[in-house]
């Protein structure tokens, strides 16, 4: 039952895949892939992928899904975007904006004992593993790729706080993978909240308010309007 919900579920979110600012009539792009960091408010229109079509005043592809990981080993789910590799299609991007591996950590091995799986996701040197994999076949295809970290909640619990210092080195292993990789930007979100902050979370101090995807949108907007 559990199963069967859940692929009606997945397709009800890939229904939902679109190209946003169609009404301007350009193909887009701009592909965004990714968990629900992206993919948060899409139904109301105000995901970042929203911001980021709106700030550039051009249709952005959103393929980003909730719950989606970077490992990811069932394969029909995998295939409809639970992998977010999977989320890619082929076309003409110049862009693509990507995030993930906070699922891997959080839900995949509950923040503990996760080096294993950090190391297959990205080594230390940033150069081997499932996400230089997949920023090497997106700059392959031309598209330059806008890496997205993860928001933090700084002075304000939440359930993923355990998570804190592997987040952080997760985030520091792509970071390192951006300072030699031509054409691929890291945005970190580390400073973006103030302390005490709850204004850029939903209640769940997990995924980001509608303001947190707004700022969050912004930023990713400004390095594409900077580097094309």
């Amino acid at each position: 039952m559990f199963r069967k919900s859940l692929l009606i579920s997945l397709a009800l979110l890939m229904s939902l895949w679109s190209g946003f600012g169609a009404a301007e009539d350009k193909t887009p792009r701009i592909l965004t892939m990714g968990d629900s960091l992206l993919a948060w408010h899409g139904v109301s229109g105000r995901s970042v992928s929203h911001v980021v079509a709106n700030e550039l005043k051009e249709p952005v592809e959103n393929r980003s899904i909730g719950g989606a990981r970077v490992l990811y080993g069932l394969p029909v789910t995998g295939s409809m975007g639970m992998k977010i590799a999977k989320q890619y299609t082929p076309g003409d991007w110049e862009w693509v904006v990507l995030n993930g591996g906070g699922n891997d950590l959080w839900l995949g091995c509950g923040c503990k004992a996760c080096d294993k799986k950090m190391d297959r996701m990205i080594s230390a040197d940033g150069k081997k593993g499932a996400i230089p994999g997949l920023i090497g076949k997106l700059r392959s295809s031309g598209a330059q790729v806008v890496f997205v970290g993860y928001l933090r909640s700084p002075g304000v619990g939440s359930v993923i706080d355990a998570c804190r210092d592997e987040g952080d080195k997760l985030e520091a292993r792509i970071a390192k993978l951006a300072k030699f990789a031509d054409g691929v930007h890291f945005l970190s979100l580390a400073e973006m909240v103030p302390h005490g902050d709850r204004s850029f979370h939903t209640v769940s101090m997990i995924h980001p308010s509608i303001k947190g995807s707004r700022e969050i949108g912004k930023r990713v907007a400004e390095i594409i309007r900077d580097n094309d």
